[in-house]
């Protein structure tokens, strides 16, 4: 049990060390990883379409 403790003792520790993103930072991270997962997600839909076109003229 006092593994345990310590354990939990050691994380409160280094959680009070971390440093956290202010607001501002927070929101031009959130706009930057939601603005590159659309981009990815178009980026593949077209690559999706274009491949399939490709097998369905063939075919």
């Amino acid at each position: 049990m006092g593994k345990i403790s310590k354990f939990f003792r050691n994380v409160a520790s280094e959680m009070r060390k971390v440093s956290w993103p202010k607001r501002k930072e927070l929101t031009r991270y959130t706009i930057t990883v939601l603005s590159t997962v659309i981009f990815v997600a178009v980026f593949f839909a077209i690559v999706d379409l274009g491949i399939s076109a490709v097998i369905d003229w063939i075919l």
